[in-house]
């Protein structure tokens, strides 16, 4: 699927030649219509009360007189910000489900500011029209081949539209990776894809097997590995956008290619949603397809610890002690709580990196899910500035997320009479105690996690994964280039200080 951007008026629109012509129309009236087959129709359908005002109301015509493309969906989109406008994107999409729609003009132009709404609208077409087809082959694949987004200024829209491209490829990147079954994405498999993103402008690519992680002492790590025939793997991805002695992102990916719950076994009901624990990696590995995308000015290092959790003759068994990287000494109580396990390591290993923030993603617990919904993604964090920063990106890109307390006292059920500490606290407040363990692997570091439970894929009918939260961690990453870059302007040079010492 691709897209391109046009400067066009809703007269040019109207003889777009195309499959169909989805057009957003704000509430306000703009007063007299200008003179066009398209605004005369708008005009008119307001009138008569057949394009009703609020957002997602559509009206859907076929042939119209002076309209080229063959079908034309009128849609209300509000105040035209970013939130109707995804609205009322998903709404005409609706209506455009028909394999006939190869290549769709998509108007923005009408609304009043419609630069801010061109990243949200390029998504919302792209997840209206997407399709996993990978194990499915009598599904049928998308045939929406190219959308023609129409605003006032290509110029002014240039980097909503160069952001709304990379986002797409970096959701679809997570989608797949996430909604594959167990069997096809097996750690060797999930190295493999991040050895592909390693052929991509500014990304390299390691992976290390059980003895390289062994060497390492990562015990925690093995320890979810060991019931599996399917071997560990530790990714480490590297994106190279700013200078090599600025401070990197470090993002720490949760890679649970599916969890029975080990020992510990889960129920068998839904368990088969159980491959959609690696919903953290995924979305790294998603967010390294959107950073070779857009390239922006920031280093960003991927760490994604991957395994299966199952219940053979060697896995681990609830109440045995293991040794982390840390040297810190874990009983494993439940092994169903696996993920902060694995995490806790490649937390561990991410202070190697002296990065200027870690953030970890995981499907980490049942409970977050109960607290929030499906609607934010649980915020974790030691550092007030860096969780102001992941909330500000998560509202900013409609991916949002909502800050849990990580009080000192919920720390004090994972006391261990026989390891420095315990895996799991019991049910109350479980999120937060599972965030509190992981804190205990992150010492001085500028820390968040994110518990992405909840969001990262829907269940029922509409069973798949969401991507997210690659759209929140694109507009974090986006946002400190920007800091960098300006603190960077604003640094005197060292020939410019010395002249000013000089003149002192």
């Amino acid at each position: 699927m691709d897209f391109e951007l046009k400067s066009f008026s809703p007269e040019q629109a109207a003889l777009l030649a195309a499959d169909a012509l989805l057009v957003l129309v704000p509430d306000a009236s703009s007063g007299t219509p200008l003179p066009g087959a398209l605004t005369v129709l708008i005009a008119e359908a307001t009138q008569r009360g057949d394009l009703e005002a609020g957002v997602g109301k559509v009206l859907s015509c076929y042939r119209v007189e002076g309209v080229k493309a063959p079908r034309l969906v009128l849609v209300r989109a509000g105040d035209g910000k970013p939130a109707a406008v995804r609205k009322a994107v998903s709404a005409g999409m609706a209506v455009l489900k028909q394999p006939g729609i190869k290549k769709l003009g998509l108007l923005l132009s009408l609304l009043g500011n419609d630069t801010d709404g061109v990243s949200v609208a390029m998504q919302a077409c792209a997840e209206a029209s997407y399709s996993y087809t990978t194990t499915k082959p009598s599904a049928k694949a998308r045939a929406l081949q190219l959308v023609v987004v129409g605003v006032s200024q290509v110029a002014a829209a240039r980097s909503g539209f160069d952001e709304g491209k990379a986002l797409v490829t970096g959701v679809e990147w997570a989608k797949e990776w996430a909604n594959r079954p167990a069997n096809h994405a097996t750690p060797s498999m999930l190295a493999d894809a991040a050895r592909k993103l390693g052929r991509k402008p500014g990304i390299k690519t390691e992976v290390l097997g059980p003895r390289q992680v062994a060497a390492l002492g990562m015990g925690a790590f093995m320890a979810v590995a060991k019931g599996s025939i399917e071997p560990l793997r530790f990714i480490t991805l590297h994106y190279s956008g700013a200078a090599k002695s600025s401070a990197p992102v470090v993002l720490v990916g949760k890679g649970i290619t599916f969890d029975t719950g080990g020992i510990s076994i889960k129920p068998a009901a839904e368990m088969d949603e159980m491959k959609f624990d690696m919903g953290g990696a995924a979305s790294v590995l998603g967010t390294f397809a959107a950073l070779a995308e857009l390239r922006p000015a920031i280093n960003v290092v991927g760490l994604i610890p991957t395994c299966e959790n199952m219940p053979d003759g060697q896995a681990v068994k609830p109440g045995d002690v293991v040794t982390s990287m840390s040297g810190q000494t874990i009983e494993i109580l439940n092994t169903d709580a696996e993920g902060r396990l694995i995490l806790c390591d490649a937390l561990t290993y991410a202070a190697r990196f002296k990065p200027r923030s870690v953030i970890d993603i995981a499907t980490l617990t049942g409970a977050c899910v109960i607290a929030l919904g499906a609607v934010r993604s649980g915020l974790f964090s030691t550092r007030d500035d860096l969780a102001t920063a992941l909330q500000q990106a998560g509202e900013a890109s409609l991916d949002p997320c909502w800050r849990m307390p990580l009080d000192d006292e919920y720390a004090e059920g994972l006391k261990s009479n026989f390891a420095d500490m315990g895996n799991v606290a019991g049910r109350a407040g479980g999120s937060i105690t599972a965030a509190k363990f992981l804190q205990k692997f992150t010492a001085d570091l500028p820390w968040a996690h994110l518990d992405i439970a909840g969001t990262a894929w829907k269940s029922g009918t509409a069973k798949g994964s969401t991507g997210r939260p690659v759209p929140l961690l694109m507009h974090y990453l986006m946002d400190e280039a920007s800091r960098s870059t300006a603190a960077a302007s604003d640094k005197p040079t060292k020939k410019a200080a010395g002249k000013r010492a000089r003149k002192a």
